[in-house]
């Protein structure tokens, strides 16, 4: 057992190699797909119609069609249309198209979250709409989805195992491969499910860090007053000076 454990050991640095991968992967599509989540969630909830029907085509198509289905899509049917580009560049912009989807769901709900009475405040107040925006509705949308946002990259990351049916040497497509040299199916298979493991709590305890320190303000110590200070705030208030008398 201890060999085949030693046998396993000597492809380290190619487990490493796709973990690193799979990371790029991972963070690439996810801004993506958060940048395509914002924008199809403001067309959604934009007064031009159009706007609001390709939004609404968009998110419906996707979360209704298989992941595997819309990689094998972009990465096999664009080259018919001319459209050729890698297996990482495809399975970036496929996991990115799928997650933005889910996503756009996630922000309508966090901005249908905010009051109305603060937008009309400050409409009232004479403040720009892009500036509205920023400071009012987006802090508090993120506030409120932001279990969900991490939830969202985990999944991401997770879902970066289908890109081993075209070909990526992340994770578990390296793993097929140092499997089919090795034939130690239980020993190569629970290492990539180690690493997901430890990526996955990493995510979730780097995700719990940031809202804390975003969303949650230091608490203010309160500053000892001296015996001489409240002696002095004493002598100076005469209010006091004559309840005392």
């Amino acid at each position: 057992m201890s060999y085949q454990w030693l046998t396993l050991w000597r492809y380290a640095d190619t487990f490493l190699a796709a973990a690193w991968l799979t990371l790029q992967v991972t963070l690439l599509a996810f801004v993506l797909a958060v940048a395509l989540g914002l924008v199809s969630a403001l067309a959604k909830s934009s007064p031009i119609a159009p706007l609001r029907w390709i939004s609404h085509c968009y998110v419906e198509f996707i979360r209704n069609t298989p992941v595997l289905l819309q990689i094998f899509i972009i990465f096999f049917g664009l080259p018919s249309l001319g459209i050729t580009m890698s297996s990482f560049t495809a399975g970036v912009l496929a996991l990115g198209i799928n997650v933005g989807a889910y996503l756009s769901e996630t922000f309508r709900a966090g901005i249908q979250s905010v009051p109305k009475g603060q937008l009309e405040a400050a409409y009232i107040l004479g403040i720009p709409r892009r500036q509205i925006f920023l400071s009012v509705v987006l802090p508090q949308a993120a506030r409120a989805v932001w279990p969900a946002i991490i939830n969202n990259l985990i999944q991401l990351l997770l879902g970066t195992s289908l890109l081993s049916a075209i070909a990526l040497p992340e994770l578990t497509g390296t793993a097929t491969v140092i499997n089919a040299r090795t034939l130690l199916y239980i020993q190569t298979f629970s290492v990539v499910a180690l690493v997901y493991l430890v990526l996955s709590n990493l995510f979730s305890w780097l995700g719990t860090v940031a809202g804390r320190r975003m969303f949650h303000p230091p608490l203010v110590t309160p500053v000892k007053k001296s015996a001489w200070w409240w002696a002095k705030k004493w002598l100076t208030n005469p209010v006091k000076r004559e309840n005392a008398l």
